[in-house]
């Protein structure tokens, strides 16, 4: 951004980058993938939401999409794994953002913890969907009657049905809460869309982050630029 390459003074309002360009795209991807196979899933699970395949077009595609959109969502999600992981390690500080509970739920975050990149309700819904997405994946190559489901026994695929199920239900009632969040947090939406946040945002939802990690680049570059100046006057 061209505000950040000549930045010469840390304000409130700096921009600072909160997610680059291929997670971004991943995110949406995996966003796009969910509303896909979630909707044509839960027709093929609940008989009234049958009308739901039509959005594809016909039962018949829905049912042909289902498994194809549910493998890019996984590979979008590892994307966002293998991007985002070392960020969602629990560690001993969350333990004041545990104990804070009630106040992070009135929107007092920022009083009672000290947040990384990730509070510690974001890194157990990471993990959560983490353990969903590998039993969806690997329930769902079971049950894929065009590929795979004949090399497995009857019960072996009924209890690939339960567990693909399940597994359904956690990954779409954590999406629901993320999206809640989300919404609940401003800037967060533009955070992924446009990629960056504002020093005030990151100083009150994720100050150990802004400290740490955040503002030592911002600090060197303000250094940097500011030398540059000094040397071209």
């Amino acid at each position: 951004m061209s505000e950040q390459k000549k930045l010469t003074e840390i304000t409130q309002d700096t921009r600072i980058i909160r997610h680059k360009a291929p997670a971004r795209v991943a995110h949406w991807l995996l966003v796009i993938c969910f509303f896909i196979t979630g909707l044509s899933g839960l027709a093929f699970f609940f008989p009234d939401f049958a009308w739901l395949t039509y959005i594809l077009g016909t039962p018949a595609i829905a049912r042909a999409v289902h498994p194809f959109t549910g493998i890019i969502m996984f590979i979008a999600f590892i994307i966002m794994v293998l991007t985002y992981w070392h960020h969602n390690i629990p560690e001993k500080n969350d333990i004041r953002w545990l104990k804070g509970t009630k106040q992070v739920l009135l929107g007092n975050e920022h009083a009672v913890a000290y947040n990384g990149k990730y509070n510690l309700g974001q890194k157990m819904l990471f993990w959560t969907l983490i353990l969903a997405m590998f039993t969806l994946l690997i329930t769902g190559l079971i049950m894929w009657r065009q590929y795979f489901s004949h090399h497995f026994s009857i019960p072996v695929i009924r209890i690939a049905i339960l567990l693909h199920s399940a597994s359904a239900f956690a990954l779409f009632t954590g999406i629901m809460v993320h999206m809640y969040m989300a919404f609940w947090v401003k800037g967060s939406i533009r955070g992924m869309v446009e990629g960056w946040v504002t020093v005030r945002w990151a100083k009150k939802h994720h100050p150990k982050w802004f400290k740490e990690e955040v503002l030592p680049k911002l600090e060197k570059e303000v250094a940097e630029n500011t030398k540059a100046t000094q040397t071209t006057e």
